[in-house]
């Protein structure tokens, strides 16, 4: 696709606009393209052709629904390249994770075309019968990221449309190319109206999130975004999921052995450039064997290469644009201020691009900003312990509440702990695993419902509850 190709997709038609915004390679810190910026005049076109096709749409046969959401994925790996590329150049990522991505944007739209849900009859007694049934709810609005753009969206294009709705999707400023790139693929596919995709910038997140056309907002981003969209979208009552923040602990036991599990550490740590929710954010490790988890962490961090994701053999890439970027070398700035002390990193790179080296912190006090803030970039602060019950309540003592992880040979004394965290998600001596098929969410602040699972389709919907009596 060339540059100029990008276009917005509304009712099943590109799009182009008068006004558009650069996007910036992070790695270069050059300018890609210029994107379409929608108006809420074409946002407006959007939601009604939305509300145009939900009525058909909703009507259609599941196993037709299930079949053109499969079809997405098809057409994702027919174009697996341009988009692992185009990913690369927009995100940043290092090829594998690219491809990663990619991979599982197919899986997603694959597998989650074969769910459903199914009428429960809650009664059946002679001539009286009763069913609670799942019926769509409208158009959704969905709002994505910039760390994951592709996969993220099919999180939310896949069950939103088998469940019966129509959407209109708006991705990042920063990382909207491979959206766009899906809206046109999809328009070839889907009924018109059905998807609509809208680049543009934060306020068209809040003209989507107050529009009384859309009747449910899935957002993924930060939690003082999600705490505006949900005020924004209070005006209708709209649905919402919202999967937000996390300043996700590991726990690790004194049992490991420590060479054997930094390779996984590390990787729960700071897969791309650790601009995921899920990332470990605070390391606590149990003292007996601290010194030797440190170790093998900064040697195993050593065979690490940053750079450009275009490049052979590069591991991590740059952050995904300079607002992040300034937020982390603050972090780092404070963490230098405060005379932290670097087992690793430290210093912002002074080349091109958005480049934070791997950062590990020598047991920073638990007040330090490196450990209460959500760095969402490869800062890892090492927390030493001795008391079981005393790091429990450690990783405990946040607003946050996304995912954990617990690391030990003793499985039933990690089931113990896990059962204690306060988090949606825990994981016991690996990380970042997901499915289809396997519900996700946060706790306290990390967010509202579910995504993925029946439990994730269902948020797609209402429940309706039908008591039928025989005629006289």
């Amino acid at each position: 696709m060339q540059p100029a190709a990008f276009a917005l997709s509304i009712d099943g038609r590109l799009v182009r606009t008068p006004e558009t915004a650069d996007v910036i390679n992070p790695a270069t810190e050059e300018v890609i393209c210029a994107v379409p910026l929608a108006s809420k005049a074409h946002l407006d076109e959007a939601v009604h052709a939305a509300q145009v096709a939900f009525k058909s749409w909703r009507e259609r046969p599941l196993a037709d629904r299930q079949r053109l959401v499969s079809a997405l994925g098809d057409a994702l790996e027919q174009h697996h390249e341009r988009f692992v590329e185009l990913l690369i150049t927009e995100q940043g990522k290092a090829r594998a994770g690219a491809e990663w991505e990619i991979g599982g944007a197919i899986h997603w739209c694959r597998e989650i075309a074969r769910q459903s849900l199914e009428d429960e009859v809650v009664e059946q007694d002679g001539d009286e019968q009763i069913i609670s049934r799942h019926t769509p709810i409208g158009v959704i609005g969905a709002i994505t990221p910039w760390n994951f753009p592709v996969l993220l969206a099919i999180w939310k294009v896949a069950p939103a449309l088998v469940a019966g709705n129509t959407m209109v999707l708006k991705p990042s400023p920063f990382t909207p190319l491979c959206t766009l790139l899906l809206g046109e693929l999809a328009n070839q596919i889907l009924p018109p109206g059905v998807l609509n995709v809208l680049s543009g910038g934060n306020e068209l997140g809040q003209w989507i999130t107050e529009h009384p056309g859309i009747g449910k907002i899935s957002f993924t981003g930060s939690t003082e975004t999600g705490k505006r969209v949900m005020q924004s979208a209070s005006v209708n009552l709209k649905r919402l999921t919202l999967e937000l923040g996390g300043n996700d602990p590991a726990i690790v036991l004194a049992d490991v052995d420590a060479k054997a599990i930094a390779k996984d550490l590390f990787w729960a740590a700071f897969s791309n450039s650790a601009q995921f929710c899920v990332a470990c954010k605070r390391l606590y490790v149990h003292e007996a064997v601290y010194d030797d988890v440190a170790r093998e962490l900064v040697a195993y961090a050593h065979t690490v290469r940053m750079g450009n994701g275009m490049q052979p053999g590069v591991d991590l890439g740059p952050l995904q644009n300079r607002m992040q970027y300034e937020k982390v070398k603050d972090l780092l700035q404070d963490c230098q201020i405060n005379q932290q002390r670097f087992l690793i990193g430290g210093e912002a790179s002074a080349a091109k691009g958005y480049f934070i080296p791997v950062t590990i912190i020598d047991n920073p006090p638990d007040d330090a900003r490196c450990v209460t803030e959500e760095a969402f970039g490869p800062v890892l602060p090492l927390l030493r312990f001795s008391d079981v019950e005393e790091v429990i309540a450690r990783a405990n003592g946040t607003d946050f509440g996304l995912a954990a992880s617990v690391w030990s040979n003793d499985l039933e004394e990690a089931q113990r702990i896990a059962r204690r965290l306060e988090a949606g998600t825990v994981w016991i001596n690996h990380a970042h695993q997901f499915s289809p098929h396997i519900a996700f969410g946060g706790h306290k602040t990390s967010g509202l419902g579910i995504e993925n699972s029946l439990h994730g389709l269902a948020e797609y919907t209402n429940i309706q509850t039908v008591l039928q009596k025989a005629g006289h």
